[in-house]
């Protein structure tokens, strides 16, 4: 799978996880000091908008995902 994809599969099961909405999330980067529209973020989650490092930090703080699992995936396995 597209190295992109998967990570915004991986930050949509991290939302969905806290119960945030798209539009919740993208208010708690813009308060994050990051940019990020509900339709950008849909963008992200489908992997046709790729991350800059100062969104990768934003998204880590608030999905609450250290760096790996961000990258990695949880465990070793795919979502």
């Amino acid at each position: 799978m597209d190295k992109d994809k998967l990570i915004g599969k991986r930050i949509k099961f991290a939302r969905k996880r806290l119960g945030l909405t798209q539009e919740e999330t993208a208010v708690q980067l813009q308060l994050a000091d990051c940019d990020i529209s509900r339709g950008t973020l849909a963008k992200i989650e489908v992997g046709i908008r790729h991350l800059q490092a100062k969104e990768i930090q934003a998204f880590a703080k608030v999905l609450k995902l250290d760096y790996k699992e961000f990258l990695e995936g949880p465990g070793s396995t795919d979502i």
